[in-house]
């Protein structure tokens, strides 16, 4: 367990929003409240409410403390309504006062609730859990796991087994506050001063105080909760950093459209996706088309098509630019405060001066109308219509994207070496594929030996469902090793340097012994070019 460094700067952090009062008036407040609210539910409830499920249900349905968990908690509180009787007997035992370790308490209550798609891992399940603890006071807060996953990393503390269940890992975040507040307590300073404090100081460190950081002053009051939650789900789902995502957010709201870069198989495409559904709210909301070198200006703007059903002529089709433009300003015009996207994947495979025509100025000039050219009426770019680009830096046939495009959007760099994609494998793995871990070092390894930044092999490849030691192979030799034969295009020699059981072995080697967390296996090919040496 590590003392003063890391931990102490953390606690020193968190001083500047606890001496101006944020740290109250965003955290603690309302925490205290539901608190009270808890305590008089835990009374109603016991005292025999026949009314309580319903009581529990809105309670953590509309409780912003289990954040993203609104799904695991919508399963609890399902329960609690189809069999009470169940869900009865389950909240006294983690309501208990008799000296049960809490560990034990989550643990038994986690394992009553039914098997359910959305009650699956360890941090979805103890996110409802941790809020209905809280009835017994201050010393029990909600937890979230990104957040103390961030504060674990950023303060050198230890994580918890990767085989924890509920329980444990809900001690191990208990443990982390307790020593949290004995660091306060050894620098002098007044807070915080118990675990729900320290728990506020976590919950304004990794989310809340990293956005101020960056704008330069304290989040707006009134923020929208539903989609700071959703955020919050998207990370956890994505095995992805809640500040990542608050940044493009951010990015998106400066100047309406951004470009994730990277190479192929860091999640590009999939995050634009789902991080356009979140904060739009709405599937309908989001529209994607992909580049190629064939797409043109009437494909993705607007232009003349075959008039359909055999009839003579032509007819003037809007494309999909235009068409989410226009719902996009129905919605604002009507006073709606949605958003709406259009996702561009391989974004520069496609002649982007021919395709976006006039969009050059319209992408800058939101509040400017210009006519389209097949159309004579003005055209406008909504404020509430944002813009994701996703493209591939390893492609060699693919085009530049020249200085006037650059300017109008914001670059998100996605590669193996930096945030949110680093250790992104490992984190998978560690929650979906216990035992192989290896894999995440092979990846590391081999992207050393590319030494080429721009055509690194991403993660993407891996993240699969029961993944295993054939699966693997397969993929390494199916997938990963063509593309890294096609970088070492006229440097053959070096393409045997990357077989699996080679990096294995040298892995092995590196380590001093042949562990288990790097085994060793036969090969699936036996071509000489690719044997292990």
């Amino acid at each position: 367990m590590t003392d003063g460094g890391g931990i102490d700067d953390y606690i020193k952090q968190a001083q500047a929003p606890i001496a101006s009062g944020r740290l109250d008036r965003e955290e603690m407040i309302y925490k205290l409240e539901t608190v009270e609210r808890l305590r008089s539910l835990r009374e109603a409830v016991l005292g025999g409410d026949a009314e309580w499920p319903e009581k529990v249900r809105r309670l953590l349905l509309n409780s912003n403390l289990s954040g993203g968990g609104w799904r695991a908690s919508a399963v609890v509180a399902n329960w609690f309504r189809d069999e009470p009787a169940r869900g009865l007997a389950a909240l006294r035992v983690l309501w208990s006062d008799d000296g049960t370790p809490a560990a034990d308490r989550v643990s038994a209550f986690v394992s009553q609730v039914p098997e359910h798609p959305d009650f699956r891992g360890v941090g979805t399940r103890l996110r409802p859990v941790s809020v209905l603890l809280m009835t017994l006071g201050r010393e029990y807060p909600p937890y979230k796991w990104t957040e103390f996953r961030a504060a674990y990393d950023r303060v050198g503390y230890p994580k918890p087994p990767a085989d924890a269940d509920e329980g444990a890992e809900y001690k191990h975040a208990l443990a982390f506050l307790d020593h949290l507040v004995k660091r306060t307590s050894a620098l002098e300073l007044e807070r915080p001063a118990d675990r729900l404090e320290a728990q506020s100081v976590v919950w304004m460190n990794e989310t809340k105080g990293s956005p101020s950081e960056l704008s330069g002053g304290d989040i707006p009051e009134g923020t929208d909760d539903l989609q700071d939650d959703s955020l919050e789900a998207l990370a956890e789902d994505l095995f992805c950093d809640l500040h990542f995502l608050r940044r493009v957010e951010q990015l998106l709201e400066d100047k309406r459209q951004v470009i994730f870069e990277g190479p192929p198989g860091t999640g590009k495409t999939y995050v634009a996706r789902q991080l356009a559904k979140c904060l739009a709210g709405s599937r309908d909301r989001v529209r994607m088309v992909q580049f190629h070198p064939s797409y043109a200006y009437e494909d993705f703007v607007q232009g003349y098509r075959p008039a359909p059903g055999g009839a003579r002529g032509f007819t003037l089709r809007n494309g999909p630019l235009v068409e989410a433009a226009r719902q996009a300003q129905i919605d604002h015009d009507r006073g709606r405060d949605t958003k709406h996207f259009l996702v561009i994947d391989e974004i520069n495979r496609g002649n982007l001066a021919k395709v976006l025509g006039e969009l050059y100025f319209l992408l800058e000039y939101r509040n400017e109308a210009l006519r389209l050219q097949y159309s004579d009426e003005p055209f406008t770019m909504p404020p509430n219509l944002y813009i994701i680009g996703t493209m591939n830096t390893a492609d060699r046939s693919i085009a530049l994207v020249d200085l006037a495009l650059r300017r109008r959007f914001h670059f998100v760099e996605f590669h193996p070496a930096k945030r949110p994609v680093k250790d992104l494998l490992r984190r998978y793995l560690d929650r979906k594929a216990d035992g192989m871990q290896w894999v995440a070092d092979i990846v590391d390894l081999a992207n050393s030996k590319l030494e080429n930044r721009a055509a690194a092999i991403g993660p993407s490849y891996f993240m699969q469902e029961e993944l295993g030691e054939e699966k693997v192979k397969l993929i390494w030799e199916h997938s990963v090793l063509p593309y890294i034969e096609e970088q070492l295009y006229g440097q053959q020699d070096r393409s045997a340097d990357f077989a699996l059981e080679r990096l294995r072995r040298e892995l092995a080697s590196a380590s001093g012994a042949e562990s288990e967390s790097v085994p060793l296996a036969q090969p699936v090919r036996n071509d000489s070019d690719n044997a292990p040496a």
